[in-house]
Parts: structure tokens; sequence; C-alpha cells
């Protein structure tokens, strides 16, 4: 994972909660981007984990993918008929 790319999924608006995957096979979850923190040009970005009170530094190269989640969570589904 590239810097570059971490930066384009946390500043798309609006804002879309996403996890990242990563080699070890641990997933973290971004639910809002002040739970993330990168400093461009740097290799390593630091994800805050609120349920566990702590945070993870993790190396941008053991990033292996994002996914990103379909809603936020709070709006009503549509049904389909």
């Amino acid at each position: 994972m590239t810097g570059e790319q971490l930066q384009k999924q946390m500043r798309i608006q609006p804002f879309k909660a996403f996890q990242l995957h990563l080699a070890d096979g641990r997933t973290l979850k971004v639910d809002h981007p002040e739970f993330l923190l990168y400093v461009p040009g740097m290799r390593t970005c630091v994800v805050a984990d609120l349920d566990g009170g702590g945070y993870d530094i993790v190396d941008l190269l053991l990033i292996t993918s994002i996914r990103v989640s379909e809603g936020n969570g709070r709006g009503r589904r549509k049904k389909n008929r």
C-alpha cells in the first residue's frame, strides 16, 4: 500500500468507514478519519483502536487491502419490491 492510496481513501467525501487488512491476518477498523494518522512521506501510519483503548502502528507495506463499508449503518435500508 502506498501513502497516496491511504490518503485518497481518508479524504473521500463523504467519508466512508473502511477496514485495513494486514499481511498477518489482522483487520483494523477506521470508522472516522480522525482515527487514522498518516504523515506524507512516512512508511507507517497509526490506527486508533477505540474498542481496545489503544493504537496500532502499521507499516504501509504490510497493508494488503482496504475494504470500504457500504454504508455508515445509520440510514434505513430500502426494500426491494
